[in-house]
């Protein structure tokens, strides 16, 4: 994983899968056993888990036989801020309901906020590095990018209509979080924490909903300084971003990442793994790509022939790849279902290693 970061030689692709599994479900045990023996490993270390949170308090309301609303407001001070969040009484996801920044007022007043402090013990860091050893990378998680954060606060629909209506605001909401996330990579290298980031949100600003200029001006100009801090520190950047990515995927070269994952074709995405390659040539890792719903409905040897087919498109070409799926696995009670297509996928890439 160190070689696919920094885009140096390797004598095969990585393979990876993310391990956000179903809690509890024994039915993955052999899978999680397989991985850890024969896939490379990242280990995640929260990395924003440094910063002073803000106050909050919720309640819960009335909703209906299947909900409960979950009401929390945040003080400012320049007044309250609430967002409502419905939980399921039987099971279910739970659903956003509303945003704590509705209005231009509303991000005014979550502006009138002091930054976070940062404090406590990085020691679980050289920790958990020295029990990966060379097994695998701890991956220094850095949350939401600036736009993705401010997203979050507004919901799409919302930063998407402020976006033409107040795009100041949100151009001083980016660089408020930027100067908070700044200030923590910093306060993190300075403790000997890294070299391996990742960082996710630029997603919020992809097509449909957003085109290449909105792109570039709230997600390179304010993830680019951040990146430059990591790189002049001799770290590296990971970025998830599903959608579809094919008209901004220069802004990820632009913007500085050095793995992308994924890069989805139709119908998640719009760019397959050749058209990816020609656009990122060896100045970006790219991560991926076999998705998710393929591991629980495809034949193993489905599952080889499309890892055989991506190496070829993309490794084959000259662009370091780590083969993946595109997402955890998700589906409770059916780990023995998935675990022929993941040994398929990693037996695939370990194969190449003698070709």
């Amino acid at each position: 994983l160190r070689r696919a970061y920094a885009h140096e030689e390797m004598d095969r692709p990585g393979v990876y899968s993310r391990t956000g599994f179903p809690t509890d479900d024994p039915t993955y045990d052999r899978l999680k056993a397989y991985l850890a023996e024969h896939s490379d490993l990242k280990v995640p270390w929260r990395g924003r888990a440094f910063e002073t949170p803000y106050a909050t308090h919720t309640h819960q309301e009335p909703h209906s036989a299947d909900w409960v609303r979950v009401v929390t407001t945040l003080e400012t001070p320049a007044g309250p801020l609430t967002s409502t969040r419905l939980e399921s009484l039987r099971g279910k996801p739970g659903l956003h309901e509303t945003f704590f920044i509705k209005t231009r007022e509303d991000a005014l007043a979550y502006l009138s906020l002091p930054l976070p402090a940062l404090r406590g013990d990085v020691a679980s860091f050289g920790e958990t590095d020295r029990r990966i050893g060379d097994r695998g990378i701890v991956d220094v998680a850095l949350g939401y990018n600036p736009a993705g954060h401010v997203a979050e606060l507004c919901g799409s629909e919302t930063f998407a209509l402020l976006s033409m209506t107040d795009r100041d605001v949100l151009h001083a909401l980016c660089e408020r979080q930027m100067r908070l996330i700044l200030a923590t990579v910093r306060w993190l290298l300075e403790r000997g924490v890294g070299p391996f980031f990742s960082i996710l949100g630029e997603e919020y600003l992809v097509p449909p909903l957003h085109g290449p200029k909105d792109f570039d001006d709230f997600n390179v100009r304010y993830d680019r300084p951040i990146l430059d801090v990591i790189h002049d520190a001799g770290g590296y950047v990971h970025i998830h971003c599903h959608g579809r990515i094919a008209k901004v995927l220069p802004g990820f070269l632009a913007l500085g990442a050095d793995v992308l994952h994924p890069f989805e074709g139709p119908p998640m995405g719009d760019i397959t793994p050749a058209e990816a390659q020609r656009v990122v040539g060896g100045r970006l890792c790219l991560e991926g790509n076999i998705q998710i719903n393929r591991m629980y409905e495809a034949t193993p040897e489905e599952v080889r022939a499309e890892t055989e087919a991506l190496i070829a498109d993309v490794y084959d070409r000259g662009t370091p790849l780590i083969v993946s799926p595109t997402a955890s696995p998700y589906i409770r009670g059916s780990g023995e279902t998935c675990f022929p297509q993941y040994r398929a996928m990693v037996d695939a890439v370990l194969a190449h290693r003698s070709t």
